[in-house]
């Protein structure tokens, strides 16, 4: 694995999303999160609005075609930025404020807030890529939420990237990345390629090596984190060629939602006639036949549909890892 692999390269973001109107939603710390709705003309009860949570550093406009679909099959999607990232970003990131902590507890509950404003009496339903899995855990507003799929969500402990390719991933993100973000004042992902570019309180959260994420920079100790309020069910999506996404990392994220009912379903690239799918590619329209219908499933009655492939297992323990 090379410092600029497929599992690590930016994704296209230059779509536009074709059925959706923006909107701009202010946080509680008065900053203005950009985004994008799907909304039917008709209000359904018994329809789900799904909120999408972005990957670290990915802008929202990535998930449009899977946000699409979601609509075509009868959901109210939203979409949103975390603040500095593509939609919510106003101006340099040099010295800008922002972690993690921020993105789930400030900027993820101003749409956790909207959804229940802009859609009453419907479901709420979270699907989450990477640290989005983890940020759907950090709204104080998590109770409402009836449903979660997450797709290869962890929070980046070293330890847990795949064995194979462990120390390059190791020198770009954890030495590469912040020493770059101390002499610019952010990343510059964009520039190089990697990412969209990120603040640097974010890198820290990301690049610190500790296993509980309550010990990151941004964090909190245990008991003042949200993610108990989160009573959904939840079905972990994992592909075994993703090297940010192991089971130890894909577990170890999924033990802080100690109130939910988990289920981990791990599926590997030749299940679906692949080679290679890795961290971000779920989300691409050229997996809408294979893929996608799974998340729809689960979303719409909290199953996995009859011909799913892959080993999902259900998870029992109570405390993270």
């Amino acid at each position: 694995m090379n410092l600029n692999d497929a599992s690590s390269r930016m994704p296209d973001v230059t779509r536009t999303p074709s059925q959706s109107t923006p909107f701009k939603e202010p946080t509680a710390d008065n900053h203005l999160l950009g985004g994008f709705t799907w909304r039917h003309l008709r209000t359904d009860f018994d329809r789900p609005i799904v909120i999408i949570n972005a990957a670290t550093s990915l802008r929202c406009r990535y998930y449009s075609r899977f946000a699409d679909y979601l609509f075509a099959n009868g959901l109210d999607v939203i979409t949103y930025d975390y603040r500095g990232i593509g939609e919510s970003r106003s101006g340099s990131l040099r010295g800008f404020k922002a972690s993690w902590s921020d993105w789930g507890t400030l900027d993820f509950e101003a749409i956790l807030r909207r959804a229940q404003r802009e859609f009453p009496g419907q479901p709420i339903d979270v699907v989450g890529h990477s640290f989005g899995g983890c940020a759907a855990g950090l709204g104080a507003s998590g109770t409402v939420i009836r449903r979660i799929v997450t797709v290869g969500a962890q929070f980046a402990y070293w330890r847990d990237y795949a064995a194979r390719g462990r120390w390059q991933m190791v020198a770009k993100w954890h030495v590469l990345m912040p020493l770059l973000t101390a002499l610019c004042g952010y990343f510059p992902g964009k520039r190089l390629g990697w990412l969209e570019d990120t603040p640097a309180g974010v890198v820290r959260d990301w690049s610190t090596p500790t296993p509980h994420y309550e010990t990151r920079p941004s964090g909190r100790d245990l008991g003042e984190l949200p993610f108990s309020r989160v009573t959904a069910q939840l079905l972990a999506i994992s592909l075994t060629d993703d090297p940010f996404g192991t089971v130890s990392a894909i577990e170890r994220l999924l033990g802080y939602f100690v109130n939910s009912e988990r289920s981990h379903l791990r599926i590997a690239p030749e299940d679906i006639g692949e080679k290679q799918v890795g961290h971000f590619a779920f989300f691409r329209s050229e997996y809408q036949d294979r893929l996608w219908p799974i998340a729809l499933a689960w979303l719409r009655n909290g199953q996995l549909p009859t011909d799913t492939l892959g080993i999902c297992a259900k998870l029992r323990f109570n405390t993270p890892l």
